[in-house]
């Protein structure tokens, strides 16, 4: 079977370097199989995700040398694909409303896990019609998904072995807000499946949702891909990089380096070559090896010291 593998960069900023290593090493992974590399442009809350930041965004994986196989598919344009296998749930009779608001969740004495997560408490699972009719009235519920009492495992290419009891460690989850936009774990779980992924790269922050898109492939048929998940890519100082800081974005790094640079420099950071020299993605390619990867956050490399 071939390797399908992509990115799915949600455009809400320019990329940064975080971003640009899960996109190089989605990449590798795919074309050292031989694979295909998919590109999908995960913009579910298009108010936040506007056109010009997915333009740029192709725009530095083409500088990059990152170039992606086939169209690239739109999140905001899939809803009624997405209906579809809502809909799927629902005739489970999975689904229910919430009513929930987020300050109440977290204030509420439900299970809060070392990450920050917070455990629903099942607050709405079993309300009455006539209590969901009443709390219509003024509140537009999200719509949660029930979970099983059961641990989903899966070994991951970086981390190994890695499992989650859904009903303990996960909670019944969102999968369609209250303003009607689907959910990310919905979503990624549909695209993936019906795009042909079976290798999904992403970074280690994401690690913990795997289990529940795990068992929403299985609630619709679908086989669950191979899943790799980066260390986290951290500043001088530790601190994790993020949009929100515009920690190193490609538009500033794209004045101050070549793509060779920067390809180098992160290759060198994710133990894939011993220095920071200069390389482009398809010279990466032939030498790519999931073992090479630390099971450690990694540290920006000199060269980018401001």
């Amino acid at each position: 079977m071939q390797t399908i593998g992509r990115f799915a960069p949600s455009p809400s900023g320019r990329m940064h370097l975080g971003n640009v290593l899960c996109a190089l090493l989605a990449y590798l992974s795919a074309r050292r199989q031989n694979g295909q590399f998919l590109l999908r442009i995960e913009d579910l809350d298009a108010m936040r995700c506007p056109r010009s930041f997915a333009d740029l965004i192709m725009d530095d994986l083409r500088w990059l040398g990152l170039e992606w196989d086939g169209e690239v598919p739109y999140q905001s344009a899939r809803a009624a694909i997405y209906e579809r296998y809502e809909a799927i749930l629902r005739d489970k009779g999975l689904l229910y409303p919430c009513f929930c608001s987020r300050a109440a969740l977290h204030a509420a004495s439900a299970p809060h896990l070392s990450d920050g997560r917070v455990i629903y408490a099942g607050t709405c699972r079993d309300l009455t019609p006539e209590q969901v009719e009443e709390k219509r009235k003024t509140r537009a519920p999200a719509t949660r998904v029930r979970v099983p009492d059961a641990v989903v495992r899966f070994t991951d290419a970086v981390w190994g072995e890695y499992a989650e009891n859904l009903a303990d460690e996960c909670g019944d989850f969102i999968v369609r807000r209250s303003d009607g936009v689907f959910a990310y774990q919905l979503a990624v779980v549909v695209d993936d499946a019906l795009t042909g992924v079976n290798e999904v790269v992403r970074g280690a922050d994401l690690i913990s949702s795997t289990p529940r898109q795990i068992w929403l492939y299985r609630q619709f048929g679908f086989t669950p891909p191979r899943f790799a998940h980066l260390p986290l890519l951290c500043d001088h100082d530790g601190r994790r990089l993020s949009k929100r800081d515009e920690d190193l974005d490609l538009g500033l790094l794209r004045e101050r380096f070549t793509p060779e640079q920067v390809t180098g420099a992160l290759a060198c950071a994710a133990g894939l070559i011993d220095r920071p020299e200069p390389v482009s993605a398809r010279e990466l390619v032939s030498s790519f090896d999931w073992g090479k990867v630390p099971r450690h956050d990694l540290f920006l490399p000199d060269i980018f010291r401001s």
